[in-house]
């Protein structure tokens, strides 16, 4: 008897490795340990009742208003770093409608929690006939759009720890290197990227997973604002742009692109354009007369809204939404032109908590950058109605020997979660029925089985993944040890 059973152990094993080659390599995603969000569809086979929803971040305290004399009305272009234990933002100040060298400065403010911000009087510049001032650059065309970052490269020399690109128009984007993200200086005197519009916030970043730096940047296409995209190795020469793929979308006008590593899954860049819908008027002129629109730049014939976007290299870019992740809301000074510029950069501001900027109210006296929130991954969820829902990823191979899952269920809700062969069959101790419901609300929590959580035994195989969601909600997965 024991004989046979050995016998019939031996022959499951060897069925179930078979079952588990049988996907072709190419059609094989490798997860290794990374997190996975759900802002695009790139590990989902099939949804069953089920569907991807994207949710909306919550709008916290005003944390910064544009009221230096040297900031004023049209300030923007703003732009989050974390080095340490400080928080910086980096934005444009501009008093007055025109761009000019004596107009636009760089300036920055300062955070040890995110909330609470500090403008530096740091005695560089003169400017508005002072030096107690935050700007950290001036009378340079590179205030424009002054867009910097913490390079992220291991072999970056330690006074080039801080990269930024500025510029608009011809002749094209100056490269800039600063020690300490205050002191900065160019690193060539010949722009670095010379084919394209500019006139916009354009991103760079050092791409962990590329292993190059990457720039998103703004182009004109069909008469509308588009992005391209460009890399390099050393931040000096530059690949030939490529426009960002459309994807099967309509072409809209981004007016900015703030495409950044997310910063608990650097391999998906996540962005937050501004929307432009130029002639797209909602105020009446009455409306526009009491709360003081600006006459400059036709104000009150357009508005914005933000999108979520996301890609993970070369020309790809995902609006899985066309709807807007932030829209202009009640305020009527919203509704009108470049009212609604997120920040590029998301930080963890506390457990559980996620927190990016946007600025508001462009154009008039209150203008703001106002803190907003989300949980982390909570961008967009696969969601499972009361009624029940499934999704089941594409085939995988993974490296780790634990699942964690970012969820949320209501209390009547729960979840369970399959580990499945590439042709769909359960596994052997983790179908569904092996996996006792999960209810709650966590941010990590590890999937288990009646025979425990191990899954080493199946790292490096192709297996796929089948969750069952009743009112429940799966924000990101991730296999680790």
């Amino acid at each position: 008897m024991i004989k046979l059973m050995t016998a019939a152990a031996v022959c499951f094993f060897f069925l179930l490795c078979a079952c588990l080659e049988t996907a072709k390599p190419q059609d094989v995603i490798d997860v290794g340990s990374r997190r996975e969000l759900f802002v695009d569809a790139h590990l989902i086979d099939h949804l069953e009742g089920a569907r991807l929803k994207l949710h909306s971040p919550q709008p916290r305290e005003i944390v910064l208003k544009f009221d230096e004399p040297w900031e004023g009305l049209y300030s923007g272009y703003t732009t989050l770093l974390k080095a340490g234990d400080v928080f910086r933002l980096y934005y444009r100040g501009m008093p007055e409608p025109r761009h000019t060298l004596d107009t636009e400065v760089t300036c920055v403010a300062e955070s040890r929690d995110g909330i609470h911000w500090t403008k530096p009087k740091l005695g560089l510049f003169e400017v508005q006939g002072t030096k107690e001032n935050n700007v950290v650059l001036a009378r340079h065309r590179g205030c424009h759009n002054f867009a910097p970052f913490l390079d992220a490269n291991p072999d970056a020399p330690a006074h080039q720890r801080y990269k930024a690109l500025g510029g608009t128009g011809a002749p094209g984007l100056i490269a800039f290197v600063s020690p300490d993200g205050i002191h900065w200086e160019e690193l060539q005197e010949e722009p670095v990227i010379t084919q394209g519009a500019f006139d916009s916030q354009n991103n760079a970043f050092w791409s962990q997973s590329e292993g190059q730096y990457v720039c998103y940047f703004r182009v004109f296409r069909d008469d509308t604002r588009w992005i391209a995209r460009t890399t390099s190795h050393d931040f000096l020469h530059w690949t030939e742009p490529v426009d960002l793929d459309l994807d099967g979308k309509p072409r809209e006008h981004l007016y900015t692109n703030q495409m950044d590593p997310y910063v608990r899954a650097p391999h998906i860049y996540l962005g937050m354009p501004t929307r432009f819908l130029p002639g797209r008027r909602v105020v009446t002129e009455e409306e526009a007369r009491q709360i003081g629109t600006p006459t400059e730049w036709d104000y009150a014939n357009d508005c914005t809204d933000i999108l979520l976007t996301s890609a993970r290299g070369g020309a790809e870019f995902k609006r899985t939404f066309l709807e807007a992740f932030i829209r202009p809301g009640l305020d009527l000074r919203n509704w009108t032109s470049r009212a609604n510029y997120a920040a590029r950069g998301i930080v963890e501001t506390a457990d559980g908590e996620l927190s990016f900027y946007v600025k508001h109210n462009s154009g008039y006296p209150s203008v703001h950058l106002r803190r907003y929130t989300l949980r982390p991954d909570g961008f967009v969820s696969v969601c499972g109605p009361y009624a029940g829902g499934a999704m089941t990823t594409r085939p995988l191979v993974f490296s780790g020997n634990r699942l964690s899952i970012n969820y949320a269920t209501s209390a009547a809700g729960g979840l369970n979660v399959e580990i499945q062969t590439p042709d769909g069959e359960p596994i052997e101790g983790f179908a569904l029925a092996d996996c006792p419901e999960i209810i709650g609300d966590r941010i990590e929590q590890t999937v288990r089985w009646k025979g425990g959580d191990d899954v080493s035994q199946l790292a490096g195989k192709p297996v796929r993944l089948r969750f069952v969601l009743r009112d429940a909600d799966l924000y990101s997965v991730r296999f680790s040890k």
